[in-house]
């Protein structure tokens, strides 16, 4: 199972090229996506989102909370901004998701390093967003 970040997604929609997208596209074949709800927030958040995306989109199982998730978001966010990295809240939620469900994540945004290096959390860059 893996995850993928909005960077991944928004490329993957438009038809970039990259490792992310092609992993990406095999996983969504073999329904091996999880989808953290953050992720799934900022890409219905366009009021223009096509029904396709919709649907799409709720065919991918969604990473639902456990007990203490806010708490550990909190505390993974303290750790990267303790070390005096970027963390930003919605990526702070997207890591610890992946981190709770022990899934890697595919990403274009090179944030997400910062946790990499506060947390046991696999990432799988290509290209860079941000």
């Amino acid at each position: 199972m893996i995850a993928a970040d909005t960077s991944t997604w928004i490329a993957y929609l438009q038809g970039a090229d990259g490792d992310d997208v092609r992993l990406l596209d095999r996983a969504l074949g073999e329904q091996q996506v999880l989808m953290p709800p953050v992720v799934l927030t900022e890409l219905l958040s366009d009021p223009k989102a096509p029904a396709a995306l919709v649907a799409l989109l709720a065919q991918v199982p969604l990473i639902e909370p456990d007990a203490g998730y806010w708490r550990r978001a909190a505390e993974l966010r303290a750790r990267v901004l303790g070390r005096r990295r970027k963390a930003r809240l919605g990526d702070a939620l997207i890591a610890q998701s992946c981190i709770d469900r022990d899934i890697g994540l595919l990403t274009r945004d090179r944030d997400f390093r910062a946790f990499e290096e506060s947390a046991d959390i696999r990432i799988s860059m290509a290209g860079a967003s941000r």
